[in-house]
């Protein structure tokens, strides 16, 4: 079975011959550039050369070929040719991160050093991100549709460009012929319509979106016809070498919901429901939601607007205990991720804790198909070489789908 019959087979809730694994897929199943760095010289010292930090607002490395061996995976990212701050991916230079480590970055990636000593991105003297001394990550503090409230008479929503068409026909060719990868893409925001409109103003955006129903409704009418021309767009351009379209919208704090089930239902069903009808009516592809948090009492909801696979399953949120959602909804839902808590055990924990909490997650997600294995979000800066390799190694000896 090759990779991407291994991920069709699990979407599909098939048996595969072994656990479909993701890493590096998507921006939200990577890995950082100071942990990779780490677990590089501990695995191939020889591999003296920089890599590529592909995600410089989450600092995420490009895991190279010569780390497949320790680093296996059965997806690849289609990423956009502009994946943070506005930035292409392109014209790649030297760059250090606060420890030293010798990364490569894009061309007109040009952070200054502020008086306090972080790390500021500016557009036209705006500052539009900010790393804190010796930090790991960008703040991202540039404003989006939702929190700028723009005047809805006069505001356009971007097209996919030719040149952003013609990179996404090119590289998925590519990654379709010369791999045997299922392929990942997401188009991102401003089609995240709830967190991912309100970034840099989410306290307002959220004021915006409970007391001005008639308006938030005209927004998303608005973006979801952009949505939906890009889709058409994308669809030209790629058609079936895509398999997986990823959609990321943070629905949940670690407690619970940002809104109620019926604000949910009344605001945001509707015109995700719309985009996600036109996907599953005239394409093959499935579509992936990234939403972190305490999704229980929506996930009902969540499913009736079209998502076929959750990820990251963050089980230590409450309500998301992992035979819970396995019984409940795995008929109805892909679980992708769900292995080890990042925010504890996989960064404090020992390596055989770390064992321990995702052989338990996979025996209870896996079986019966229906399950990819992926870290619980990104595998963070701070977690120890020996605890990665050994989440790696539970998922490389779990029973297969078939045999579980």
């Amino acid at each position: 079975m090759t990779s991407r019959e291994r991920i069709l087979h699990a979407v599909r809730h098939k048996p595969t011959d072994r656990l479909p694994i993701d890493l590096g897929g998507t921006r939200q199943s990577g890995i950082a550039a100071l942990a990779y760095a780490r677990l590089r010289r501990q695995l191939r010292p020889d591999l003296n050369c920089p890599f590529k930090v592909f995600d410089v607002f989450q600092m995420l490395a490009e895991i190279e070929p010569e780390m497949s061996e320790h680093l296996p995976t059965d997806t690849v990212a289609l990423n956009r040719p502009v994946v943070a701050f506005g930035i292409p991916n392109r014209d790649w230079k030297p760059w250090r991160l606060f420890d030293g480590t010798e990364v490569l970055v894009p061309g007109d990636f040009n952070p200054i050093r502020n008086a306090s000593g972080d790390w500021e991105l500016r557009r036209a003297d705006v500052a539009i991100g900010q790393m804190p001394a010796d930090g790991f990550y960008f703040d991202r503090l540039e404003k989006y549709p939702g929190a700028l409230h723009p005047n809805l008479d006069s505001w356009s929503v971007p097209r996919l460009s030719e040149d952003e068409l013609e990179h996404y026909a090119r590289t998925a060719r590519d990654l379709y012929t010369n791999t045997d990868r299922a392929i990942i893409a997401a188009l991102g925001p401003p089609y995240e319509l709830f967190n991912g409109i309100g970034q840099g103003g989410f306290e307002d955006w959220m004021i915006t979106f409970a007391s001005e129903p008639n308006y938030v409704a005209d927004l998303y009418q608005i973006l979801t016809d952009a949505w939906i021309e890009n889709l058409q767009l994308l669809h030209q351009a790629v058609g079936p070498r895509l398999h997986i379209l990823q959609i990321c919208d943070d629905f949940g704090t670690q407690r619970a919901p940002f809104l109620s089930v019926q604000m949910f239902r009344e605001r945001l069903l509707p015109a995700y429901k719309r985009g996600l009808d036109w996907i599953h009516t005239r394409t093959p592809w499935k579509v992936m939601l990234h939403s972190d948090g305490a999704l229980y009492p929506l996930l009902p909801s969540i499913i009736e607007m079209g998502v076929d696979i959750l990820n990251p399953v963050q089980t230590s949120a409450a309500g998301m205990d992992a035979k819970r959602l396995k019984s409940e909804f795995g008929d109805q839902l892909v679980f992708w991720g769900g292995s080890c808590d990042p925010q504890t055990t996989l960064r404090s924990g020992s390596p055989d804790a770390v064992a321990a909490e995702t052989r338990a997650n996979l025996e209870i997600l896996s079986p019966g198909g229906g399950y990819v294995f992926a870290p619980v979000h990104n595998i963070q800066a701070d977690v120890p070489p020996e605890n990665i390799l050994a989440l790696i190694k539970t998922a490389r000896h779990r029973p297969t789908s078939a045999s579980a």
